[in-house]
């Protein structure tokens, strides 16, 4: 039986599966930050950090302030609970769920065999050397392996041998992630890292399908074919024999939304909110507007990121961050950390057409607590967007 949900149902229904409505009345700790992590399954990485690394952004949208060196402690060492991998892209994932990827690991293995100029058919001594330096030494980074003859040059954005090396081993699951230092990935051995346990779990590609996209349901809440595939850049088909099997056993529920356009399914134990209250500012790369076509389909929001976008065609800003309020996305704000002033800077900020009236206020509320979070003193605001002014006087 096809059950409606409107437009407006679908946006709580995922805003409450990404952990939105909730914030705990406590201080947020270890258990908290690792139940954020569980429930939306990853936290997509990405270097860019004239505001704040991607990966920490979640967890203050939809907890608050937090010590960030406990999110790091839960990605490093042998006690982390998460790992990294090529899940939707450069991921934190809880630790459980990388052996799901042995068939993505076998599948870039298989193509560097079949591709005859590879980069490893060549190089293959230096992978075997690389191997060996991490089972007499432990986890290192690669600034840690590498020696004078490597040369920083060629294709792979100038990486040296050893760093390609390693991103190879690292796509076929031969080296792992042992956490990062400032930033820098440590790789080690699988067995250096993981459990005997975790490293003898044999999963079938079928079986690992149908559990990512589980996991994929469960953090969407209700969503498309298209939606459940692309949070662990799964292919369609693959992904829709596991929609239909778990809506075969009951997991899944078939669900028209009005306007949407393509079948949706309906996660069993997703919760329906009557109202949302949220008010957060988002990553670029936050799992709520990362696919764009989602993010127009549920918001009505038109959005792209303009970090590659040459400096005089940008229309928003470099970093702009979208501004979640209610269950509605209603602008965006360019932000900069400019830590040496100590000053949290607003390059810019807009509002869509039908933002609310107090989305100034909300919004300067946000970037207070934003700015005490990131040790700042003071929040500035250009002169520039249809929000600007607004928001520089909430401000003052």
């Amino acid at each position: 039986m096809v059950t409606t949900v409107s437009p407006a149902l679908a946006r709580r229904i995922a805003l409450a599966a990404q952990g939105f409505g909730a914030r705990p009345g406590s201080a947020v700790g270890i258990r908290q930050l690792t139940g954020l992590v569980n429930r939306l399954e990853l936290l997509q990485i990405d270097s860019v950090n004239v505001f704040e690394r991607s990966h920490y952004l979640p967890a203050f949208s939809r907890l608050g302030a937090y010590d960030k060196a406990q999110l790091d402690r839960l990605t490093t060492g042998r006690e982390a609970r998460f790992t990294e991998y090529w899940a939707h892209e450069a991921s934190f994932l809880p630790v459980e769920v990388w052996p799901l990827f042995h068939w993505r690991m076998q599948n870039y293995r298989d193509r560097s065999a079949r591709t005859p100029d590879d980069w490893s058919h060549a190089n293959r001594p230096m992978l075997d050397w690389l191997l060996a330096e991490l089972a007499a030494n432990g986890p290192m980074r690669a600034s840690a392996i590498e020696h004078d003859a490597n040369k920083r040059s060629g294709p792979w954005w100038g990486w040296s041998e050893v760093k390609t090396g390693l991103e190879i081993l690292f796509r076929w699951g031969d080296v792992v992630s042992a956490g990062r230092i400032r930033f820098e990935r440590v790789y080690a051995l699988p067995e250096q890292v993981f459990s005997p346990e975790l490293l003898g779990t044999e999963i079938s590609e079928a079986d690992a399908h149908r559990e990512l996209v589980r996991r994929s349901a469960r953090a969407h809440g209700i969503g498309t074919v298209k939606d459940f595939a692309d949070y662990f850049r799964l292919k369609s088909a693959p992904a829709l024999s596991a929609i239909l099997e778990l809506e075969e056993a009951g997991e899944l529920l078939p669900v028209e939304v009005a306007g949407w356009g393509a079948r949706a399914w309906l996660h069993r134990d997703a919760r329906l909110p009557r109202a949302m209250d949220a008010q957060a500012v988002l990553s670029p790369f936050d799992p709520v507007v990362w696919e764009r076509a989602r993010a127009l389909r549920l918001f009505n929001f038109h959005y792209r990121i303009e970090i590659y976008t040459p400096q005089p065609k940008r229309v928003f800003g470099y970093y702009s961050l979208p501004i979640l309020l209610g269950d509605m996305i209603v602008g965006r704000v360019d932000l900069k950390n400019d830590r040496q002033a100590g000053v949290l800077r607003v390059q810019s900020a807009w509002a869509e057409p039908a933002a609310p009236t107090d989305t100034a206020g909300r919004l300067a509320q946000v970037l207070r607590e934003a700015a005490l979070w990131q040790g700042l003193e003071e929040v500035v605001v250009a002169p520039r967007g249809n929000l600007a002014g607004g928001l520089a006087a909430e401000l003052r």
